[in-house]
């Protein structure tokens, strides 16, 4: 048993509450004190350090708000459009939880995508935080399926269709798909059994998994320690340090950035409460116009399209066609030659590639002249779902794929910003193609987008270590201010 703490009888109330506390319920203080008040991080913070906090915010915010929603929303396909009605026009303050829930969903996702960009260009998926990167992507992953499960609860025509083809989708995988598109259905089309099964998944499923994640990734970027824009590390070995061990190059979390980190999230509510109370469709990105309307099985609307933070990869999807397997079949032609002619790679391991690379061209169809059988290739449709959803799982190996001589890119070559500009751009141009109608033109873009796309990643083992490095200084730098 431990040893109680003792007080002095002139402390104040709050003292004499704090210790009783403390004595009864020691591993809350030490909680507090490993990853707040004793927590080290980097001095040099800068505002790209604001949306991991955010995340977390917003995360609260999904959970609170989808309580209220759960107490009024009925999963039932007879009932479901006409409750989430209910809960907008009858239900005290309904709206605006309802509001505060879709607007909160689109918000998750502008913040995690900020918050991965800044570990992108800072190299936060570097060694050792290598666990961190991967919870973060598989926090990543959980959320996307969370916002999809979320999003045909409402029952309206985008969420009836859009999941309509989104399940479909799977039933492209060989010799599995269709027993996959039934079981994630629960019946033959998207219905009553879909709706239950989503709802399911959605509140508790996806929501557990999700908070253990989050949890994972906050232990283990506490273990390793915070990166900062300079990419020094401020706990190595060698890095100085202060008569009581702590590294003179960091500062407390509280108060120090528990502070900081409230103005982000003062800017932050003040933008997202006047999306809410303003333009909570956002023009419709947020919360599609055909969303306002029943789910009609009988009648598909004349554009499906996903949200909008899907949408990058629904037109990586679109874009691999018979056209776009032929052009990757000659991609592959050359990559093998190039093997071949100027490696110095062992013949067996040569002969190793050609032989993966023939495989690789009758898996892409490059002889469907044949006609069907064997030479006939898979289904393009298949190879737009490994493209989906390859798209996210090549994020996971990005700390192996990165041979940077530098983590931050305050001291790579120029020209690798340039790279990580056009990364970006390349990104929101997929994201705006992926809510337009198909068209020859955006077809072509697409194609040539996810190329680029991943390009950016599977050529960074040579591109990421090319050009003149700048000298990265032994401690950060850092301005008073």
């Amino acid at each position: 048993m431990a040893q109680f703490k003792e007080i002095s009888p002139n402390a104040s109330a709050g003292e004499k509450l704090g210790n009783w506390f403390n004595n009864r319920f020691p591993t809350a203080g030490a909680a507090f004190r490993d990853h707040m008040s004793e927590y080290y991080a980097p001095k040099n913070f800068n505002f790209w350090y604001f949306f991991g906090s955010l995340a977390l915010l917003v995360l609260v915010i999904q959970i609170v708000t989808g309580i209220f929603l759960v107490m009024n929303y009925k999963p039932d396909a007879a009932k479901a459009f006409e409750s989430v009605e209910y809960i907008m026009r009858d239900v005290p303050w309904g709206w605006l939880v309802r509001y505060m829930h879709s607007t909160g969903a689109s918000a998750f996702f502008v913040v995690v995508y900020l918050h991965m960009y800044r570990g992108l260009i800072y190299g936060s998926y570097r060694k050792p935080r290598e666990l961190v990167w991967i919870f973060g992507c598989a926090i990543f992953l959980a959320l996307m399926a969370e916002a999809f499960m979320g999003y045909l609860l409402p029952w309206g025509q985008m969420s009836y269709w859009g999941a309509q083809v989104i399940i479909n989708l799977f039933s492209a995988i060989p010799f599995i798909g269709p027993d996959l598109a039934l079981l994630i259905r629960g019946d033959y089309v998207v219905g009553d059994a879909t709706l239950n099964r989503f709802f399911s998944f959605h509140v508790i499923a996806v929501p557990l998994v999700l908070l253990g994640l989050v949890a994972a990734h906050i232990l283990a970027l506490h273990d390793v320690g915070s990166n900062n824009p300079d990419g020094v590390e401020i706990k190595g070995p060698n890095a100085p340090r202060d008569e009581q061990g702590h590294p003179l190059d960091g500062i407390p979390f509280h108060p120090y950035y528990s502070v900081h980190d409230i103005m982000g999230v003062s800017v932050f509510l003040m933008v997202f409460t006047a999306i809410i109370f303003f333009a909570p469709e956002f023009g419709g990105y947020f919360l599609e116009y055909n969303n306002f309307i029943p789910a009609d099985p009988l009648k598909t609307p004349p554009h499906i399209a996903p949200v909008w933070y899907f949408t990058p990869f629904y037109s990586m999807l679109r874009a691999i066609t018979t056209q776009m397997m032929q052009a990757l079949s000659l991609i592959l032609v050359a990559v093998v030659a190039f093997i071949f002619v100027r490696t110095r790679l062992p013949a067996m391991v040569k002969y190793a590639v050609a032989a993966a690379g023939l495989v690789g061209l009758v898996l892409f169809g490059a002889f469907s002249f044949t006609g069907v059988g064997p030479l006939s290739g898979l289904d393009p449709k298949f190879w737009g779902v490994v493209a989906m959803g390859g798209a996210v799982i090549i994020l996971f190996f990005l700390p192996w794929l990165d041979n940077s001589l530098a983590k931050s890119i305050r001291y790579r070559p120029d020209w690798h910003k340039w790279v990580y500009a056009v990364f970006v751009a390349n990104f929101l141009v997929l994201g705006y193609l992926g809510t337009q109608p198909p068209s020859p033109s955006g077809q072509l873009i697409s194609q040539i987008g996810t190329l680029f796309y991943f390009g950016f990643f599977l050529l960074m083992p040579w591109w990421s270590r090319m050009g003149s490095f700048k000298p990265v200084p032994d401690r950060v730098t850092f301005a008073a201010h």
